[in-house]
């Protein structure tokens, strides 16, 4: 099922709209521009939700450097590490993260 919230602010940021529950008849669109179809919102839709897929494992991913690798980076720059260990953390932090596909 389409979600039509996510897909109008993804797809249009500067438009103006209401939504009366989760469908599409509840959409009032009240920008200039002309309204989207259905059929529009709906093949958007799967991009929509593979770029929120995308931008969840990004934030899983940015943590997890900051928490884990960013301190491996900085004891191999100081001579403390090694570069191996800082690259395989990263590694399994992107083993651990896949890209959504």
């Amino acid at each position: 099922m389409t979600d039509y919230a996510a897909v109008l602010t993804a797809n249009y940021p500067d438009a103006q709209w209401t939504l009366d529950g989760h469908t599409y008849d509840g959409l009032t669109w009240l920008s200039d521009n002309p309204k989207p179809s259905q059929a529009e919102l709906d093949a958007a839709w799967p991009a929509v939700q593979q770029a929120q897929a995308q931008a969840a494992v990004d934030a899983q991913r940015h943590a997890a450097y900051t928490a884990e690798s960013d301190p491996l980076f900085f004891q191999w720059q100081r001579g403390e590490g090694t570069e191996q260990a800082w690259l395989d953390k990263i590694a399994e932090i992107q083993a651990r993260f896949p890209d959504p596909s």
